[in-house]
């Protein structure tokens, strides 16, 4: 496992716990940002890709959702 795919994992951790907790408070935001973070996580790890690389790739695919 390389660096890279450690810190996906990790990320992906967190990000589930931050949705999970803007569930418990009811928080959109919290929820959203959570998910956001989880799927950066594993496009990081399953790809090995920089942090940047890879929330350049989440924000084009948030970018095509829009439209």
């Amino acid at each position: 496992m390389n660096r890279d795919s450690v810190e996906g994992s990790w990320k992906q951790f967190k990000g589930k716990v931050k949705a999970q907790w803007g569930k418990l408070t009811g928080n959109q935001l919290d929820e959203i940002e959570g998910k956001r973070d989880e799927l950066s996580g594993k496009l990081q790890e399953g790809y090995g890709d920089a942090k940047e690389a890879v929330e350049e790739q989440g924000e084009r695919l948030s970018e095509r959702a829009k439209k």
